[in-house]
């Protein structure tokens, strides 16, 4: 099976981890997780401030994502007109490694991981998000997201045009909860 359509793995509590073959160099794959222009064509617009302690802004508009006409679901509705939060950088090493704090003001503060492995011209991202924990509607909604935001890197670094957010995710949530159940 191809990497790039394989399924996240849920590999301990609260943790759910995706590994993706990409299109390089990995400074490349970088400044689309760093540069808010970029990070804006394939998760979300947004600063990421280039330090331990830096702040990381999402702003998150999934119709933007792509040209498809794609309504959103109407259980997603509160995210009609977007939404945005921020985290704080917890590891900065480019162009290899970075993490952040995610949900900040929520409480709940879980944080993501990015990895990145030069392979001859191709990148291995590793993607790791923990500290979910243990609702399995978050883990569908947060496994489905990334996965369909990942699905929309790949595409974006290969220069075509990505399908719909709303019609691969809600394809995504149905997928991760057979995988739950």
């Amino acid at each position: 099976m191809d990497i790039n359509s394989q399924h996240g793995t849920f590999s301990g509590p609260g943790t759910i981890r995706f590994e993706r073959l990409l299109p390089g160099p990995a400074e490349r794959v970088w400044d689309y997780l760093t540069k808010s222009e970029m990070k804006a064509k394939w998760l979300s617009a947004g600063d990421v401030e280039p330090r331990i302690g830096g702040k990381v802004e999402f702003r998150f508009r999934h119709s933007d994502l792509s040209e498809a006409d794609d309504p959103i679901p109407e259980k997603h509705k509160q995210m009609q007109d977007g939404t945005y939060f921020e985290g704080r950088v917890t590891a900065w090493d480019p162009p290899r490694l970075l993490r952040y704090t995610w949900g900040e003001e929520t409480g709940e503060v879980s944080e993501v991981t990015y990895e990145l492995i030069p392979k001859g011209e191709k990148v291995l991202l590793i993607l790791t998000h923990v500290r979910l924990g243990d609702d399995p509607a978050i883990l569908i909604s947060v496994a489905s997201g990334w996965h369909t935001h990942l699905g929309i890197l790949i595409d974006r670094l290969k220069g075509d045009e990505p399908r719909g957010f709303w019609r691969v995710h809600s394809r995504m949530e149905k997928e991760y909860g057979e995988l739950l159940n």
